[in-house]
């Protein structure tokens, strides 16, 4: 897929790394040489994770890095961390993310689906495309949904105050996935970093399955359901957002939404330029983030 010799000295950041197709990608892409840092924000998971790692590939250059990213500090403290240590980035992996079936709000405010699924993706690749820029060609991959599909952007009630479904909420962030990587393309247009955006599937993982009471369990045993008979294996969703991290095949292709390594079409309403830049302003705006992307 990629040449070892070339990629054993690139640095890959993987965010929701201890789980699911992020920990199997932190694996894959690790066995090519290339130093690669996981996030997550249970320390004993993140502990474990890098072992696996290390033991699974034999290779020792990974590092754990502690955050919550459903908050704004635990965003900014994944990127501070990461400049403390490298002066260079060469892929950014965003695929931190969960559902949650009771309406939660953040320390800042903000919903926590959309917090956690679209926030840190837009927050912690604005303060890490310095780095990025460093290690040009560079890649940013961006892990959304085809839920998107039904999915709409909400911009008078983006929180769920007035009205919260869980679905409704998580379709809502994958839509802002998909939209934030058509405007950051936009905007790298003429440098070599490239942003793609990709559908894993329906992956049979302990997605979802993390919520408490009634509507938790039900949540669980239909999504459970869903991945039994509809899913692939955690390898097989992994096997995009790696292709498109470390395959030479798509080197300078950007702004495209993919799914089973093949570009597709993404929602009428994800491709419509006022709406993803009015996304990427309200974006700007609540997290109050000094604008980068020029």
């Amino acid at each position: 897929m990629t040449n070892q010799h070339t990629f054993k000295e690139k640095i890959v950041l993987i965010t929701g790394a201890t789980n699911g197709i992020g920990k199997e990608a932190a694996r894959q892409i690790a066995k090519t040489g290339a130093t690669v840092v996981v996030a997550g924000r249970n320390h004993q998971k993140l502990e474990q994770t890098v072992d696996e790692v290390k033991a699974s590939s034999s290779n020792l250059k990974i590092e754990g890095l502690l955050a919550d990213l459903s908050t704004l500090a635990g965003m900014q403290s994944l990127a501070s961390q990461f400049l403390d240590r490298y002066d260079r980035l060469d892929v950014l992996l965003n695929n931190a993310g969960a559902l949650f079936t009771e309406r939660q709000v953040t320390p800042d405010g903000f919903e926590k689906t959309f917090a956690l699924n679209h926030l840190s993706y837009f927050v912690v690749t604005n303060l890490l495309l310095d780095a990025l820029s460093h290690g040009q060609p560079a890649r940013i991959i961006n892990v959304a949904s085809d839920v998107h599909l039904a999915g709409h952007m909400n911009f008078d009630d983006l929180h769920g105050e007035s009205s919260y479904t869980p679905l409704g909420a998580y379709r809502q962030s994958k839509l802002g996935n998909v939209m934030f990587t058509y405007e950051l393309a936009e905007r790298l247009e003429g440098t070599q970093i490239t942003v793609n955006a990709l559908h894993p599937g329906v992956v049979q993982s302990g997605f979802g399955k993390n919520n408490k009471g009634v509507v938790g369990r039900v949540t669980s045993l239909v999504l459970g359901t869903l991945q039994r008979f509809q899913g692939v294996n955690v390898a097989a969703g992994a096997d995009t957002p790696i292709y498109l991290s470390i395959s030479p095949e798509v080197e300078g292709i950007t702004g495209k939404y993919w799914y089973k390594r093949q570009p597709k079409a993404s929602s009428a309403e994800s491709r419509d330029a006022e709406q993803y830049k009015r996304l990427w302003a309200e974006s700007l705006s609540m997290t109050q983030l000094m604008e980068v992307a020029s």
